[in-house]
């Protein structure tokens, strides 16, 4: 597939423009225009010259994707940067400095008889011209749309643009106006003026402006989210090559090669452990806050973090394969496609412009018919067009799906397609995530349970001083919560730490140990109400810790990724919606239960 970067685009409208003229030309198999990411892509022999003068006919700029050189002002550089905003909103407050005088003299003045200076006390003529600059001042302004619009006509493809005609005919008003003052009619003067459509003009095209700065400014926010993505990829890597270790840019990596990271370095590509063991944060790709443990054979991938030990990985995706580039491929292919709603709405456009158009040519032979002076149906028939002019309809449709799109990536909710975005209001099921999403996603602890002869500070402190050398979410809870009391735990050494099992110190001449109920058993000498009461922990969703010194059993600490205060209230305004959810987690099933009934998820 060929790609093209086009500018000028700024609203649905446009990109269906742009796809059917580029459909049309010969050799073109298919194309998308992604509306998101300015950008045009082509399969088919068609020629690069001709897929672009396709483009530059309907009105648009365009250039294959990296060619030197701008295709507009401003259209090299960052294919996401917002360009459409700024200019919009500089001629919409353009427009509006000369809109607000025009609607006094035209309506405010007329309507209510609000004064005007004295140089136009019943010179008609004057007001007239007034009226006439203020309103080709709007349209100057506002130009990109008549020379936009005018090429959709000789195409045969006339929008809402090309109905803004009422212009032309307060003008030819203004002319039999100053045609009856030189003749000294001063009646027909005075009756000129009820016939002036020169601030429906203005108006029109403030509207219209106004809607495409809307749709830019959604546009906008939907891709900082794209950007976003981006910016997590990883710009260097650390490989090994001919036995030595080298940094290179992360898009150099090849499959096969060896890499390694660090503690606190970002993953450059996906690829598999072939040394070291670690805990790995994959938030950014999973939205799983708790670091996952990585031990030789474990899948990593890029853009994920590092937190604690050293890994060697095998590089297995790269570039465009990796899991994090099919990400950011698809939420980019999303802004190409199309609501189902929408594309009802742009086919009822086509339609409704021609019939419109058709509507005032009927409106107005039928006056001529009916006996009517010219000037008298040309008005009524140029009604039909100010009136029925659809910008609602060539509007209302795209802005909603846009700013639809924007919020939900704003909060963090990416739409697959458009198709997606309609079909979730049609939801009957919510399937939520746990780590994170119902709960904290940040572990704490929750219970501290000493043995039988030791104090409970006594064990929360010893349990610190081991686990504040641990890089593990669990020991961060426990450090957390001894810190929170004001206790100051003791310096351990000779560290050790057994991934995925537990942790042994010594401190002073004691030999300190903590981790799971399983190692723990080969430690100590665990009592039978350790782990009756380790059972109960679990089965209330908590991660129990048990603590020994010296073989002897010190007490439980009950670790646990607590449920965030509103998630029952968050899901039960779900249920009243009519809706059914659904928890699901990588965790265990008797942590899940646990957390479920908590948040009241059916």
């Amino acid at each position: 597939m060929e790609k093209y970067e086009v500018t000028g685009m700024s609203c649905a409208a446009c990109q269906a423009r742009v796809e059917r003229a580029v459909a049309a030309v010969p050799g073109v198999a298919s194309c998308s225009v992604s509306l998101l990411t300015n950008t045009l892509g082509v399969e088919g022999t068609a020629s690069a010259a001709a897929i672009v003068k396709a483009v530059e006919d309907a009105g648009y700029g365009a250039a294959p994707k990296g060619a030197q050189g701008k295709v507009e002002a401003g259209a090299a550089g960052d294919p996401l940067a917002d360009r459409e905003t700024p200019v919009l909103k500089r001629r919409l407050v353009l427009s509006l400095a000369f809109l607000v005088p025009l609607l006094y003299c035209s309506m405010v003045h007329m309507m209510l008889g609000w004064p005007l200076p004295a140089f136009f006390g019943g010179n008609y003529v004057a007001m007239g011209l007034l009226q006439l600059l203020l309103a080709a001042a709007v349209m100057i302004v506002n130009g990109k749309f008549f020379a936009v619009g005018f090429k959709g006509a000789v195409r045969g493809a006339p929008n809402m643009d090309t109905l803004v005609a009422s212009f032309a005919w307060s003008t030819l008003v203004l002319f039999a106006m100053t045609r009856a003052q030189a003749d000294g009619n001063a009646a027909l003067v005075e009756e000129g003026m009820h016939d002036f459509y020169f601030e429906s003009a203005a108006m029109i095209l403030a509207l219209i402006t106004v809607g495409k700065m809307l749709e830019a400014r959604s546009k906008g926010r939907t891709t900082s989210a794209l950007k976003d993505l981006m910016a997590l990829a990883p710009r260097k890597a650390f490989v090994v090559r001919d036995g030595r270790e080298i940094e290179i840019a992360a898009g150099e990596v090849r499959v096969g090669d060896v890499f390694v990271v660090r503690p606190g370095a970002s993953i450059p590509v996906d690829g598999v452990v072939e040394e070291g063991a670690s805990a790995v944060d994959e938030s950014a790709l999973t939205g799983e806050s708790i670091p996952v443990d990585k031990a030789p054979g474990d899948a990593v991938s890029a853009a994920t973090v590092n937190q604690s030990g050293f890994l060697r990985c095998r590089a297995e995706r790269v570039g465009g394969d990796t899991a994090l580039a099919q990400i950011i491929q698809m939420v980019n292919d999303a802004a190409a496609t199309t609501a189902p709603i929408a594309k009802v709405a742009d086919r009822v456009s086509g339609i409704f412009v021609p019939v419109v158009i058709a509507i005032a040519a009927v409106t107005t032979a039928g006056w001529l018919l009916a006996g009517q002076e010219l000037s008298f149906a040309l008005a009524r028939g140029i009604a039909v067009l100010v009136i029925s002019c659809p910008c609602a309809l060539g509007l209302a449709t795209p802005v909603a799906i846009m700013v639809g799109s924007g919020l939900g990536a704003r909060n963090g909710m990416l739409f697959k397609t458009a198709v997606s975005l309609e079909r979730a209001g049609k939801t009957d099921i919510v399937v939520l995530d746990k780590t994170g999403t119902l709960t904290r996603g940040e572990p704490q602890a929750t219970d501290v349970l000493p043995a039988e002869g030791i104090a409970e500070e006594e064990l929360l402190r010893l349990a610190c001083a081991l686990e504040r050398r641990s890089e593990h979410p669990l020991a961060r809870g426990i450090a957390a919560l001894a810190e929170a009391r004001g206790l100051v735990p003791d310096e351990v050494e000779h560290f050790e730490a057994l991934p995925g099992l537990g942790l042994r110190a010594r401190l002073g001449g004691s030999r300190l140990a903590g981790g799971s109920l399983a190692f723990m058993a080969k430690e100590c000498a665990l009592p039978k109400s350790a782990e009756i009461c380790a059972g109960k922990l679990a089965g209330q969703g908590k991660t129990p810790l048990c603590f020994a010194r010296d073989g002897r059993f010190l007490g439980l600490v009950a670790v646990a990724d607590v449920i965030k205060e509103d998630s029952p209230r968050a899901v039960q305004e779900l249920k009243n919606m009519g809706l059914y959810t659904v928890m699901l987690t990588g965790d265990n099933e008797r942590t899940a239960r646990a957390v479920a009934a908590q948040a009241g998820v059916d």
